[in-house]
Parts: structure tokens; C-alpha cells; sequence
């Protein structure tokens, strides 16, 4: 079994798709190991971004993920960070292949519906970032 992170971010919990994405996860047989509804301060979100400090997008991102609620997760199941990042589909809901995640919700490559961590080392941060290890059993 492998761990991966994921967060419904502020459009999609906005726009009322919270329900429609969960359904999709679970149809591709994550189990949902923790879950949270609960909103990030700009800080937060700077320091669970903050791989991308220097890039010009930053402060975008980072206002952006604290506009709303968000909900974050964690899922498990065999080749969970892989599987997650094909079912999200490409960052630009544009590329997106047809019954992806961003495909049906995204609206934009920023408002782009869903987060998924990108390999192990991300996940193990990720996760740590949002859940202690006592709510993970």
C-alpha cells in the first residue's frame, strides 16, 4: 500500500464540486485515510508551497489556496501517487484528458480543481503538513 496527499482546492469546494470529486476518487479504489474541511492563512499556504518560493507564481498560488475552504486528504492504495496524478489529469485542465478530474471540474491552470502530491518525498512532507501521525492509523 502507498500513501499520496491531495487537496479539493478553494474553486472546486466553492463551486460546489467537493461531492463529485470525492465519488471520483473512491471509484478508482483510493481508501480515504484522513480528511479535512478547513481554510489555509496566507502563511500556510506559503509553507506548504514553499518549494515554490522563486518562482514568479508564488504569491498568486499562495492567495489563491487561502481565497476558501479547502479539503485535504490523505488516500491509500497500491501505486496511490501515480494513480492519483492520472486520475487528476494535466495541470492545465485544457490538456486534461477526458474524465479526469480537472477535465470535469477545473476551471483554469490555477483554479484547477485538485493537488496531488508528485512523488514520495512530497507525500511524506504533505501529509505531515496537515495531519499528525495519531490521525493517520
Amino acid at each position: 500500500m502507498e500513501r499520496t496527499f491531495s487537496i479539493i482546492k478553494p474553486d472546486a469546494v466553492q463551486a460546489g464540486h467537493v461531492a463529485g470529486i470525492l465519488s471520483e476518487i473512491e471509484k478508482a479504489a483510493f481508501q480515504i485515510v484522513a480528511i479535512r474541511k478547513m481554510s489555509l492563512s496566507k502563511a500556510q499556504a506559503a509553507g506548504f508551497y514553499a518549494v515554490h518560493a522563486q518562482r514568479p507564481f508564488f504569491d498568486s498560488l499562495t492567495t489563491f489556496m487561502s481565497s476558501g475552504p479547502i479539503v485535504a486528504m490523505v488516500l491509500e492504495k497500491p501505486n496511490a501517487i501515480a494513480d492519483l496524478r492520472k486520475l487528476m489529469g494535466a495541470t492545465n485542465p485544457a490538456n486534461a484528458e477526458e474524465g479526469t478530474i480537472r477535465r470535469k471540474f477545473a476551471r483554469s491552470i490555477e483554479a484547477n480543481a485538485i493537488h496531488g502530491s508528485d512523488g514520495e518525498d512530497s507525500a511524506a512532507f504533505e501529509i505531515g503538513y496537515f495531519f499528525a501521525g495519531y490521525e493517520l492509523l
